[in-house]
């Protein structure tokens, strides 16, 4: 079932209105008091918070747009001085609109979620004698604390240390605050989660389900957050560093996730696509991996426009599906780290797209191929049950995926190896997302036998949590966050690159395994099929299959390597990655001086 512009269209405009956050419009106590006196109403001002992730703040730019580039997917920001490059290429300046709309909504999100939980901490009906509703504002509170913490954590990642507002904005109010020091924010929205999830409805007890925040959600975002603040951060001096305290937040990521795995265990579900293809078909089935998604109605979010697997189409289409195409696509080192038997490859590594006649074929055919621009896979517009229409791009209401169980079941793996090693509890949460990653014929040795032969020590059981993240999560844009806090961004980048020079040089050379070229065709159903995916042969068995170059095109003859590959980390590898991005001029010139671009080789402006 898909839920339509219930938890998007902000039902209380008075909450929503487009003003700057430091210039925020006053709202009188009559109407506050008014909103927040019962539940039905208070649910629509909770509603106004999540207004924001139907902007493109975050539906086409934190999903998925500003998330590269990483190991297991990369953007060419050289290519066009357009904002979002400026972005891929870490040299957004602060007149760019992609930062200013990130800024502006964020900040928007977090006035709107101080007005609800001041209204709500307010209301008669926050201690009501009605246990229903009684219940039911403790858990909108918890709603409203848990999506303030989400907005912060993204500008903590993108900013570093920003404003802290936590007071709805009211007359006399000082709306011209410093930065505050992200790890002071952190610690406090973490606390804030922790004092509220208790009282939160799971999401089997909520009326949307997974479509809305529900306790699932605040606990895994507890061991999140713990795992932000416990982790590695850019200081202004362009050094890393992580807080003396880091495994006090390590033991509440362990605390939190562990809780959840206690309280509200569920098998992770045996097919793998079908976690993502639910999505595709407007599912949403509570206690299952999926924790939280954005309820993008029809009409609007851009998954399956600019992340997904391409299909082109348009008026002259011999199909109803609109037009997609990925924004991100994956190196071909992240396709060939996969073991072969491990399902999740084929679904989150897409070599094919869907032609003009509607028609499967390699990502390398057509007029304009591109062997090696594999797509995120989970997603497509040509997976919807009713096409949208022939000039339709944007606005499938395909859901994004927030956080899944098995997200939960590594971050307790982690924060329990980070803690004591690799013991038992440990390796058994792995356990579980592989063994699901696997055929069961295969367990004895892709599960059993690989979880210990990585469980030799804690540095080589962090180095399989690094990779199954990496297998279990591609496509889902969330590598950027844990390569920043494990610190090791610059490092990753680095053996990306010289992982894609050493597939060029085997592919020109001839000395290598892997496919050079790749020989496809579609079958009888008409579906793409893909002779040798996992190794070089010299020729097809007959003339039914159509050889497309694939590994050879990573080598240029003029440049050595093909110009991305030199080019699209060239700003990653340097030993530190400057991934913080100048304030916006408008958050700049709206603090009245407040503020400025002060270190991180900004210069203060």
């Amino acid at each position: 079932m898909k839920i339509k512009n219930i938890l998007l269209v902000t039902t209380v405009l008075m909450l929503s209105a487009c003003n700057d956050f430091l210039e925020p419009d006053s709202l009188s106590t009559f109407n506050t008091e008014f909103v927040y006196s019962n539940v039905d109403d208070a649910r629509k001002g909770v509603n106004a918070i999540y207004s924001y992730f139907g902007q493109d703040a975050f539906r086409s730019r934190l999903s998925n747009n500003m998330v590269g580039n990483t190991d297991i997917e990369h953007q060419s920001g050289w290519s066009s001085a357009a904002d979002r490059y400026q972005i891929w290429d870490l040299k957004a300046s602060p007149t760019n609109k992609d930062l200013d709309i990130v800024w502006t909504f964020a900040y928007r999100a977090i006035r709107d979620a101080n007005i609800s939980i001041e209204g709500i901490l307010g209301s008669n009906a926050f201690n009501s004698p009605d246990a229903v509703t009684s219940k039911t504002m403790h858990h909108l509170l918890g709603e409203a604390y848990t999506l303030r913490a989400y907005w912060y954590s993204m500008l903590i990642f993108y900013f570093g240390d920003v404003p802290f507002i936590t007071e709805a904005p009211k007359a006399g109010s000082n709306f011209y605050l410093p930065k505050e020091d992200r790890n002071v924010i952190l610690s406090q929205l973490i606390q804030d989660m922790i004092d509220t999830e208790a009282g939160m409805f799971w999401a089997d007890q909520t009326p949307y389900g997974i479509e809305q925040v529900n306790r699932e959600y605040t606990l895994g975002m507890i061991a999140r957050l713990a795992l932000q603040r416990g982790g590695w951060f850019l200081k202004p001096d362009l050094t890393m560093a992580r807080e003396g305290d880091y495994l006090e937040y390590y033991q509440i990521a362990k605390d939190y996730s562990k809780k959840l795995m206690d309280l509200k265990d569920r098998p992770l579900p045996a097919d793998y696509r079908q976690v993502f293809m639910n999505e595709c078909k407007f599912i949403a089935p509570v206690n299952s991996d999926i924790l939280f998604e954005v309820p993008f109605a029809v009409g609007n979010g851009d998954v399956g426009w600019n992340i997904g697997i391409t299909v082109q189409g348009g008026p002259t289409s011999l199909h109803d599906y609109g037009s997609g195409n990925n924004y991100m696509a994956i190196p071909p080192t992240y396709y060939y780290s996969f073991d072969t038997t491990d399902v999740r490859r084929d679904v989150t590594c897409a070599l094919y797209k869907v032609n003009m006649n509607f028609e499967e074929e390699f990502v390398g055919a057509g007029t304009s191929p591109s062997p090696t621009n594999i797509a995120q896979g989970k997603w497509s517009r040509h997976f919807l049950d009713t096409p949208p229409g022939k000039s339709t791009a944007k606005g499938t209401g395909i859901n994004w995926p927030m956080l899944r169980y098995a997200d939960v079941l590594l971050m307790f793996a982690e924060a329990e190896n980070e803690l004591n090693g690799p013991t038992g509890d440990a390796q058994g949460a792995l356990r579980r997302v592989r063994e699901r990653a696997f055929p069961v014929a295969y367990w004895a040795t892709k599960v059993d036998e690989y979880i210990s032969n990585v469980s030799g020590g804690k540095e080589s059981f962090f180095n399989a949590i690094v990779n199954e993240r990496a297998w279990e999560f591609g496509g889902e844009m969330i590598r950027k966050y844990e390569l920043i806090r494990w610190g090791i961004y610059s490092q990753k980048m680095t053996e990306t690159v010289e992982g894609l020079k050493k597939m060029a040089d085997d592919a020109f050379n001839g000395t290598g395994t892997l496919p050079d070229y790749i020989y496809w065709k579609r079958d009888a159903s008409g579906k793409f099929k893909v002779l040798n995916p996992n190794k070089k042969i010299l020729a097809a068995p007959d003339e039914t299959w159509t050889r497309s170059p694939f590994l050879i095109d990573l080598h240029d003859n003029t440049l050595t390597y093909d110009e991305w590959i030199t080019r699209d980390w060239a700003n990653y590898t340097n030993g530190t990655v400057r991934y913080i991005f100048p304030i916006p001029t408008i958050g700049i010139e709206n603090s009245k001086g407040t503020l400025k671009n002060d270190g991180y080789g900004f210069g203060g402006g």
